[in-house]
């Protein structure tokens, strides 16, 4: 892709390709340091337009805009954590957000934090606690460190850890260092001031200098594996299983959540709606996979009392399955497939489902901008065909361009199974 009014030195970051995590890490990695050599704080001095454009990072603003609808600011102050104020922590559990809280007061009256600051330990502080809440269960983080806990310490230290490795599946490994210190450093203080016996963060370690790229996490399945898991599907559960996680690319939180009226089936482009996602509401196209999820919600609406949900579960608290489920159940159908349960030396898991949908998105992306564009770069005598698809096309043609290759490249792993 052409550059946009930067130095060579500056690194050539595919913004388009980067979903919001990629994009927080680009961030953190790649402007910060840009704006500490111009004697800015990237925690708590805000850029400008200008400044991003002048030194080349135009393409960020471009993708915040175009692939995940929202500016900078909104950026800055959500994805980031970069904003003064109060703080969604995401969880229920008083008494865990009142310990947050007052760590942070303390932090800020003793450290003299910037109102940013803050904000951002919240933010990776928040990471965590959402992170445990899911992989746990439970949204109190007090009681299993407690001085009179009935909590085997090593049942805390094991809810940490794997806290922990959860994170390292969905954030970069700088992310998780970040999150790592903030989160030790609360732990340690709750220890310091009595109220807590055990820091569960002591001994945990990475190889932090493995940079994510070389680290491997969440290798995709092949368009092989997907047909062979959808194949092996039995039931609209299992199929439709396949296509939230493959065919979507949805978290595996996120699949065993899915409500009927996120689902907007009949509209011109069908698609999902997130009122409260990871980074934020958003919705997801639904180019492959729409009949699947029709099958499924005939299927439910014949249950007595059905509370809504794809993945119902009538003992859960929350009315849908758990994770973990969902986890079991992708586990059981790899079984039944015979796809390997190893794949690039990592055990197979719902996340490379949601890889495989990113590697293909990422691929119609790059063949839409450098090659199909290209001709009508040419028509239209531009010598960058990034400039014509940013400039010379549509909002809606980029979208129905994405959605007629990404179903070109889904229907290669899912064939015409699905009746569409």
């Amino acid at each position: 892709m052409a550059k946009s009014g930067h130095s060579d030195s500056t690194p050539d970051v595919r913004w388009t390709l980067l979903d919001l995590d990629g994009l927080e890490d680009a961030y953190w990695d790649v402007v910060a340091p840009a704006m500490r050599n111009d004697g800015l704080d990237p925690e708590a001095d805000r850029p400008s337009h200008s400044w991003l454009s002048e030194h080349g990072f135009r393409g960020l603003v471009y993708a915040l805009r175009e692939y995940h609808d929202r500016s900078f600011a909104k950026f800055w102050n959500d994805v980031l954590g970069l904003e003064s104020g109060g703080y969604d922590w995401g969880i229920d559990h008083g008494p865990t957000v009142d310990a947050l809280k007052r760590y942070l007061d303390r932090q800020a009256q003793r450290l003299s934090w910037s109102d940013s600051t803050v904000a951002a330990h919240a933010y990776r502080l928040g990471r965590y606690v959402r992170a445990y809440e899911d992989v746990n269960g439970t949204a109190d983080l007090l009681t299993p460190v407690a001085r009179d806990s009935d909590v085997p310490p090593h049942e805390a230290v094991d809810a940490c850890w794997d806290t922990f490795d959860e994170l390292d599946r969905d954030v970069g490994r700088r992310t998780l260092r970040r999150i790592y210190r903030t989160t030790s450093n609360w732990y340690t203080t709750l220890v310091s001031r009595r109220e807590a016996a055990l820091n569960p963060t002591d001994g945990l370690d990475y190889d932090w200098t493995v940079d994510d790229d070389q680290r491997g996490s969440n290798p995709a399945l092949s368009p092989d594996h997907v047909r062979a898991l959808f194949d092996a599907a039995a039931g609209s559960r299992e199929r439709l299983l396949v296509v939230a996680l493959c065919g979507w690319g949805l978290r595996t939180s996120e699949v065993a959540a899915l409500h009927a009226r996120q689902l907007v089936l009949d509209d011109e482009n069908p698609h999902i709606r997130f009122d409260e996602r990871k980074n934020g509401p958003g919705t997801v196209a639904v180019i492959y996979g729409a009949d699947t999820a029709r099958e499924r919600l005939a299927e439910l609406a014949d249950e007595d009392d059905w509370s809504g949900y794809l993945f119902p579960s009538s003992r859960s608290a929350t009315g849908h399955r758990s994770k973990s489920t969902i986890g079991n159940w992708f586990a059981d159908l790899v079984t039944r497939a015979d796809v390997p349960r190893q794949i690039g030396g990592q055990n197979t898991v719902p996340q490379m489902g949601r890889r495989f949908w990113y590697d293909r998105y990422s691929d119609t992306v790059e063949m839409l901008v450098e090659h199909q564009v290209s001709e009508i770069a040419d028509e239209q005598g531009s010598a960058s065909a990034d400039v014509v698809w940013h400039d010379y096309l549509s909002a809606d043609r980029r979208r129905e361009l994405r959605r007629q290759f990404m179903r070109e490249k889904l229907s290669a792993a899912f064939e015409s199974a699905d009746g569409e």
